[in-house]
């Protein structure tokens, strides 16, 4: 009894190490446990503190269990009935007092993060974003900038951003754990929370919502930072996109907007004729770092694949295959890559 007590306080302690180790990661490597914003230190002291009270009540409850069962186990030479007791005032006071208190405090400390994590940001307005969840990627849309652009949230340091999301089709849910908050997005409401980063970096996140097929490649990358080097972001994605050179770039540039792909018909790219809204905006997905809300690495080659059949990438993705030929998807991608 005693070897199976002194296993189970072993594999217990071994599991409060890990919640609360600082480099804990998800599997996909995000450091969840290393949050970079207040709202998020926030949310992840009360997480911290639940899991500990969780542990103290389980090993508190167990180590009785295995005391009571071996300090009154039958020992052979007990004659008749054992003592009977009728019960305890003091004991029972006790383990009415001890979980009331400790659902008390978990209720006060829910109450206080919930005000400090909702709280809005102190004097003028914050940075609005509006995002959109699609099945299966992002939608994000800066409306005092006047920017449109898709899979890649960029914001900047030490500013609060009021986000205003909502979903196109199904319910997804916005997740960035080192940012703050999860949310639901619902198709026909807007819900709002607020983002921080307090240093510059990568985060990512994913929808948090089961979606359909293609939810778990779904996911969010926010990219923070410095206040200099996002004007300087957003004076880029204002621009128009620029002609191509000759070559491949302007035969895909043609192949794009009249070509039997019929590409223009879904997707935006400000400055020339492609008007549509089924898709991602295009204007400037040569700078983006990932395709298909993170599926691939934004590379030539990962352009082309792409485009010679998305549903070899992305299974049930909402693109159809459009068919081109060797010539074609070879002139689009250097078209599409040359969009910065």
């Amino acid at each position: 009894m005693g070897r199976r007590r002194g296993i189970t306080l072993a594999l217990g302690g071994l599991a409060l190490a890990a919640l609360l180790w600082p480099p804990a990661a998800s599997a996909a490597g995000v450091p969840v446990f290393a949050p970079v914003s207040g709202r998020a230190s926030d949310i992840l002291h009360l997480f911290i503190y639940v899991i500990v009270l969780s542990l103290i009540v389980f090993f508190g409850t167990e180590a009785a269990l295995f005391y009571f069962v071996f300090r009154f186990r039958d020992r052979g030479n007990q004659e008749g009935e054992p003592e009977q007791i009728a019960g305890n005032r003091r004991l029972e006071m006790i383990w009415t007092a001890v979980p009331a208190i400790m659902l008390i405090s978990v209720f006060v400390w829910v109450v206080v993060a919930m005000r400090q994590i909702g709280a809005p940001p102190a004097g003028g307005d914050p940075l609005t974003v509006e995002v959109i969840g699609h099945q299966w990627w992002w939608e994000y849309r800066y409306p005092d900038q006047g920017v449109v652009t898709a899979n890649e949230l960029h914001i900047p340091t030490g500013e609060t951003i009021h986000m205003k999301i909502t979903s196109a089709d199904v319910i997804h849910d916005f997740w960035a754990p080192q940012l703050g908050r999860k949310m639901d997005m619902i198709p026909g409401q807007i819900n709002e929370f607020y983002l921080h980063a307090d240093q510059p970096g990568t985060y990512d996140g994913t929808c948090a919502e089961y979606c359909g097929a293609q939810h778990a490649w779904m996911r969010i990358r926010v990219i923070a930072q410095t206040p200099a080097q996002f004007n300087a972001w957003v004076a880029q994605q204002r621009q128009q996109a620029p002609p191509p050179p000759a070559g491949d770039a302007a035969r895909g540039e043609q192949d794009f907007l009249t070509g039997e792909g019929n590409c223009a018909s879904c997707h935006t790219i400000a400055g020339t004729d492609a008007k549509g809204t089924v898709g991602p905006d295009l204007t400037h997905v040569g700078s983006r770092e990932t395709l298909a809300s993170g599926v691939l690495t934004n590379t030539p080659a990962n352009m082309r694949n792409w485009l010679t059949d998305p549903q070899a990438v992305k299974p049930d993705n909402r693109m159809p295959n459009p068919q081109l030929t060797n010539q074609e998807v070879i002139d689009i991608a250097a078209y599409l890559e040359g969009l910065k």
